[in-house]
């Protein structure tokens, strides 16, 4: 419960946000950091990955968690940033994932950068959305959806999703997406996996 003074109403933010790098700072932050190391099986070439510096930072990403995972009606706040990088031809990206409640949807918007919204729907169809400063991505529901960095710099996009939608990392560990991001002559072309 909030203590307000009564004298004149008004109280600092709990959480900020820094506009141009999305950095969260405030109470509920949590920051996760996946390493190359954390990445098994996530990119075609594992065999690469494996050989790579294991402590190279892929991703972090900072959550603002206002309730507790699974309350209903709330929603969460973060930021990722993707580094740039490949493990061989492939982007560095997230792992990716559906939501365990099927029927939630996100929102996603490009901070800084250039890379790609990854989306597979249930029949296995995947495409990409382009991602870059001031793009907006609705991710409908029952739709996979995974992040890569094509730029030549970090990739930062924000996130908003409902508290109770969950995460579901595993299908996308099992099944993988039905399609991957390359680099082929320079450009990013997406191929059959």
């Amino acid at each position: 419960m909030v203590k307000v003074n009564w004298m004149n109403g008004i109280i600092e933010p709990k959480v900020n946000v820094e506009i141009e790098s999305g950095k969260l700072s405030g109470e509920k932050v949590i920051e996760v950091t996946k390493r190359l190391k954390d990445l098994e099986n996530i990119f075609s070439a594992e065999n690469i990955r494996k050989e790579m510096t294991q402590d190279k930072i892929v991703y972090e990403v900072q959550a603002h968690l206002p309730v507790a995972e699974g309350t209903a009606a709330g929603l969460f706040f973060g930021t990722t940033i993707i580094h740039q990088g490949k493990v061989g031809n492939e982007y560095f990206m997230t792992k990716g994932h559906l939501h365990k409640k099927s029927d939630r949807a996100e929102y996603y918007w490009g901070i800084k950068g250039e890379g790609m919204l990854l989306l597979m729907d249930r029949d296995r169809n995947t495409w990409a959305e382009k991602m870059y400063k001031g793009s907006l991505h609705y991710i409908d529901a029952d739709i996979a959806h995974r992040t890569v960095n094509i730029g030549d710099g970090k990739l930062i996009f924000g996130a908003c999703w409902l508290s109770d939608a969950g995460h579901n990392y595993d299908e996308i560990l099992m099944n993988g997406f039905s399609a991957r991001l390359i680099e082929k002559d320079g450009k990013p072309n997406l191929v059959p996996a």
